[in-house]
């Protein structure tokens, strides 16, 4: 049985590393690998849901979910307030 999520990713692009794959079935789970990669400055390379890889729209919505939760996140620290407040002001859900 294949997994739901296959994440390709490049550890350092600048360096023409080798491609490394995270695997896993929870889709929140997959959103916070993505989160990291992108705090971390990793190229991904492709995204696969079933075995399929997602393309265009579908790609670009799983990175900007990822996206507005790292800018959640730090909206919150930065300005000590709560997942609601940061929601009302900047309408990033926590």
């Amino acid at each position: 049985m294949l997994t739901k999520y296959a994440i390709d990713y490049v550890l350092s692009p600048h360096h023409r590393s080798r491609s490394c794959t995270h695997f896993t079935d929870e889709p929140v789970e997959a959103e916070d690998f993505l989160m990291h990669l992108l705090t971390a400055g990793v190229r991904v390379t492709a995204i696969r849901h079933e075995g399929a890889a997602l393309t265009g729209h579908a790609f670009d919505r799983m990175l900007k979910v990822a996206a507005g939760r790292i800018a959640a996140q730090l909206l919150r620290e930065s300005l000590q307030i709560d997942a609601d407040e940061v929601k009302y002001r900047f309408g990033f859900a926590a």
